[in-house]
């Protein structure tokens, strides 16, 4: 469920990463996944998206942070290839 709070987490986080960490995060770590949690602008990557969230819960158990793939419009993509 998307809140006020969730929406918020989800704008810094985008900005952080567009601002501050795609360059370099693009360079290293293409297509796995980042966890940033925007109060610190600390950012958590990981090869899984558990990896990446796991990590970012384990330093700020108590703060939202927001998840995507690097390099990537969406963390994770639902359906089936239409051929």
């Amino acid at each position: 469920m998307v809140t006020n709070a969730t929406e918020s987490v989800a704008e810094a986080a985008k900005k952080i990463y567009q601002e501050k960490l795609r360059a370099s995060l693009e360079l290293s770590h293409l297509n796995q996944f980042v966890a940033i949690e925007p109060i610190s602008g600390d950012y958590f990557p990981g090869t899984t998206l558990s990896a990446a969230i796991g990590a970012s819960r384990e330093k700020h158990p108590d703060r939202l942070a927001h998840a995507l793939r690097i390099g990537q419009i969406a963390a994770v993509e639902f359906g089936r290839k239409i051929r």
